[in-house]
């Protein structure tokens, strides 16, 4: 007995401390792994905006010169 208090009792409050580090790491991980996403996301989309406004572009180059 340390302190009063048997052995076991230190060991629940080291394994109370340990599972809460390990949550907060999980949820690090997590975070960062939503953010690689949420950007891979948004060059996707960009892409898509940028190819839809080079398409729009030619368009109107095509109906200039069909027009003339």
């Amino acid at each position: 007995m340390i302190a009063g208090l048997p052995w076991w009792v230190f060991m629940m409050i080291l394994f109370i401390f340990l599972s809460g580090y390990m949550a907060f790491r999980a949820m690090r991980a997590e975070r960062k792994l939503e953010e690689q996403f949420i950007e891979e996301q948004g060059n996707v989309y960009m892409e898509r905006m940028e190819a839809e406004r080079k398409q729009r572009q030619n368009q109107q180059q095509n109906n200039r010169q069909v027009s003339h």
